[in-house]
């Protein structure tokens, strides 16, 4: 009895690894992000445009990360969510602001605020719109729906 449960054990320990080395994966949340962890400011996030999905981590006991859409318009960078109310992600980056993305191979730390305002929740939803479909800032998206939410990250 005592090898099966140290087998077990032995599996789940492994798992969680895999897990935590792996993940996010697809729609897998996952824990921390790894990466080349760049300390300097970032003053243009245009490169964010040649990734595909964007890892974030935000704060916890054990961090949260998952894969979403990351996009850069006039140097700032945005991350997005449809029905974001609720989501442990957006929760937690609205109580605790501070967390890291991870683009392409490097990790930065960033300082998440939610977009309020209309102007700045256009320019985003353009940004989107412009990376996904590869489209040039003069061609209109589709209008945002009222659901849509967005962070702003700022480098520190």
């Amino acid at each position: 009895m005592t090898k099966i449960v140290g087998i077990v054990i032995g599996l789940v320990v492994i798992s969680v690894g895999v897990w935590v080395a792996q993940c996010p994966c697809e729609r897998s949340p996952g824990a921390w992000v790894f990466g080349n962890v760049v300390d300097e400011t970032v003053a243009d996030w245009s490169f964010a445009n040649d990734a595909g999905l964007c890892q974030l981590e935000v704060s916890g006991f054990i961090p949260h990360s998952i894969n979403l859409n990351c996009m850069a318009d006039r140097s700032e960078l945005f991350v997005s969510c449809a029905r974001c109310d609720g989501k442990r992600w957006s929760t937690v980056a609205m109580k605790t602001p501070y967390g890291r993305i991870k683009i392409l191979d490097s990790v930065y730390p960033v300082k998440m605020v939610r977009v309020l305002d209309d102007a700045t929740l256009d320019r985003a939803w353009r940004a989107r719109a412009n990376k996904r479909h590869g489209r040039s800032t003069a061609t209109l998206p589709p209008p945002r729906p009222s659901h849509w939410w967005s962070f702003q990250l700022e480098s520190y």
